[in-house]
């Protein structure tokens, strides 16, 4: 058995993978970028450049996770005529190893959508429920921070509202790294709390819900027109989750937009300037998703597909009482250990989301 081959043909008809295009397309950038004019459009060149490098350390990866297949070929073949206990054991060992790097390369390729690779804006608005919403809107942000941290991304809060008595009104994230939109668009939707609340005296349990809306962060060249008449522009004083976020000027910045009502705010910078160009970054990214969202609708409805719409269409729970588990209601994946979810390890329900897609494309 060629296993070089059967890997490529699994990828080729998958739809993951197709080696002979993607060399082409490197070839044809290659070409690209021999012309003379080539730096005449610097902006241009560099997405040139990026789709380069990035398609080469796709093909790179490939024929790598390729030559371990021939390796472990080999070394099947040897444990077969020696029959040694030592050999097969390091064999086992080795495939362990290439099954991880083949799922992880799997789903880098998974994430190949147009803004997959763009950092995210993230936000958390719990719903109704005072205090008990509130404070389940905190315990996501946290989570969301952990596991922003494991992968090595930056985290850094565009807007804060505290809660009255704990927890917060909504947070804005800028989560910046490789992929960060990728990932993290798997998470949009309402997330359900179930558990005892710290906040009624009687000791009750409680449902909360909060949803999660995720954006690519977009380029400037990105093509949304938005008109300085549509915008009306508010300042004032920003507020924190600590002393050192509160300013005495009025640099924060909320931006609405009328025809759609669209509304961003940010506080994270001192000055009012920086605070308005992040919030018109957050705009277009908003009124981007409310365009690829409505041409979602229009296609399920010319499919004839029904999509709940509401807090009732929660994407997972978390049960913290009378059992400790938590579930992905789209992937039916489920986890016992409630407390290591919230310590940011979300890459089981993340992957999984992201492998379910296949089956609906």
């Amino acid at each position: 058995m060629n296993l070089k081959k059967l890997l490529r043909n699994y990828w080729t008809l998958g739809g993951l993978f197709d080696l002979e295009n993607k060399e082409a397309r490197i070839a044809e950038l290659d070409e690209v970028m021999l012309a003379p004019d080539f730096w005449d459009d610097q902006q241009k060149a560099q997405t040139f450049i990026n789709e380069s490098n990035a398609l080469k350390d796709q093909v790179d990866g490939f024929h790598q996770l390729s030559e371990t297949f021939e390796d472990l070929e080999v070394n099947y073949e040897l444990v077969k005529e020696e029959n040694d206990d030592e050999l097969r054991t390091e064999l086992e060992s080795e495939l362990t190893e290439l099954i991880k790097r083949v799922n992880d390369f799997e789903l880098e390729l998974l994430l190949s959508e147009e803004y997959d690779k763009s950092n995210a804006i993230l936000e958390l608005h719990p719903g109704a429920g005072g205090t008990e919403s509130q404070d389940w809107g905190s315990l996501l942000l946290r989570m969301y921070t952990r596991w922003a941290e494991k992968k090595g991304y930056k985290v850094e809060t565009l807007d804060y509202l505290p809660g009255d008595e704990a927890g917060i009104k909504s947070v804005t994230l800028s989560i910046k790294g490789h992929n960060a939109y990728g990932y993290l668009k798997a998470e949009k939707g309402v997330h359900r709390l179930v558990r005892i609340s710290p906040f009624d005296s009687s000791g009750r349990r409680h449902t909360s819900f909060v949803s999660c809306e995720v954006m690519p962060e977009l380029d400037g060249d990105i093509n949304i027109d938005i008109r300085t008449e549509d915008l009306k522009i508010d300042t004032y004083r920003a507020s924190g989750a600590g002393g050192q976020h509160i300013n005495t000027t009025d640099s924060a910045v909320r931006i609405t937009h009328v025809p759609t009502g669209v509304v961003v705010t940010c506080q994270t910078e001192r000055s009012q300037i920086k605070n308005r160009e992040h919030a018109m970054t957050m705009l277009k990214a908003k009124l981007y998703q409310r365009e690829i969202e409505e041409k979602e609708k229009q296609l399920a409805e010319i499919r004839g597909e029904q999509k709940e719409i509401g807090w009732g269409s929660q994407i997972r729970s978390y049960v913290f009482h009378p059992y400790s588990m938590v579930k992905d209601h789209r992937t039916n994946t489920e986890v016992g250990s409630v407390q290591s979810v919230m310590d940011g390890d979300l890459d089981v329900f993340i992957n999984a989301y992201l492998r379910s897609k296949l089956s609906y494309e």
